[in-house]
């Protein structure tokens, strides 16, 4: 289970590249079938959580994760590295 602040903030950091209200962003969300994230916006996403968190991400691995939960317990298992 991700660390709660990090959930917090992949969910507002995705609402904001996606445009969308966070209390309509769930962890068990898809990025692309839920939530509607196109290809670009995924690259973004992955830009702004890099921002956001301060961690330089691999790019690979980070598009594969397909949902805001999933990106919550990858961001953090790389903070703890």
């Amino acid at each position: 289970m991700a660390d709660k602040d990090v959930l917090d903030r992949v969910i507002k950091v995705t609402a904001r590249v996606l445009n969308l209200n966070p209390s309509e962003v769930k962890p068990e969300h898809n990025f692309s079938v839920d939530l509607g994230a196109e290809s670009v916006q995924s690259v973004e996403l992955v830009a702004a959580f890099e921002e956001e968190f301060g961690l330089e991400l691999d790019e690979d691995a980070a598009l594969a994760v397909e949902t805001v939960g999933g990106a919550a317990e990858f961001i953090g298992k790389c903070l703890k590295k």
